[in-house]
């Protein structure tokens, strides 16, 4: 039986494919270079990045699952916050306007077929005032999430506005990935 390979190092993906009843056989965090290129767009980056985790994961007789989100405003890609400056920098640009989550999942069956989806979402932070902006800080939620924000957590009382996938927005589109997951035969 083909086993499940999550290549991510996103303990959300896990859960999210928890929610579907998708347990992963493995999970194993791909080492890539994260950085988009000179004058590559939100949504190449993003399906360019799934690819390379997909391509780095190399196990015989499985299906591996990579996925990618990118937060942006504009064609400007917002990186991952990983101090809070960079944070502050992220949420004080979101605040007051919406901006475009771009999510690409990618699946590789055992035969060597790939099939791959990208899903893009709007979102719109209400204006934040110093206050929220430092009590959000001083939370830490902030840490490792594209964007410096978890709409999953204390973020959501920022979303004034929300379309697409809310589980892409989160970190991997369920019904998307699902359909690749049963497109390509996937049993569990």
């Amino acid at each position: 039986m083909p086993r499940l390979i999550l290549g991510s190092s996103s303990p959300r993906r896990r859960d999210l494919l928890a929610q579907i009843a998708i347990v992963p056989d493995q999970i194993i965090a791909p080492e890539i270079d994260e950085t988009p290129h000179r004058g590559e767009s939100p949504r190449i980056f993003a399906a360019r990045m799934a690819r390379e985790k997909n391509a780095a994961i190399r196990i015989p007789n499985s299906f591996i699952l990579t996925a990618d989100t990118i937060v942006a405003v504009g064609s400007r890609i917002l990186p991952k916050a990983e101090d809070a400056a960079t944070a502050r920098a992220c949420i004080e640009l979101l605040s007051g306007r919406r901006h475009t989550v771009f999510s690409a999942v990618m699946l590789r069956a055992p035969d060597g077929r790939t099939s791959e989806r990208n899903v893009v979402s709007r979102v719109g932070f209400a204006r934040l005032d110093h206050r929220q902006i430092g009590d959000y800080l001083d939370s830490g939620e902030w840490s490792d999430k594209a964007g410096g924000y978890a709409i999953q957590g204390r973020a959501a009382a920022f979303i004034d506005f929300c379309a697409g996938s809310y589980s892409g927005i989160v970190g991997l589109p369920l019904h998307e990935t699902n359909n690749l997951l049963t497109g390509l035969g996937f049993r569990q």
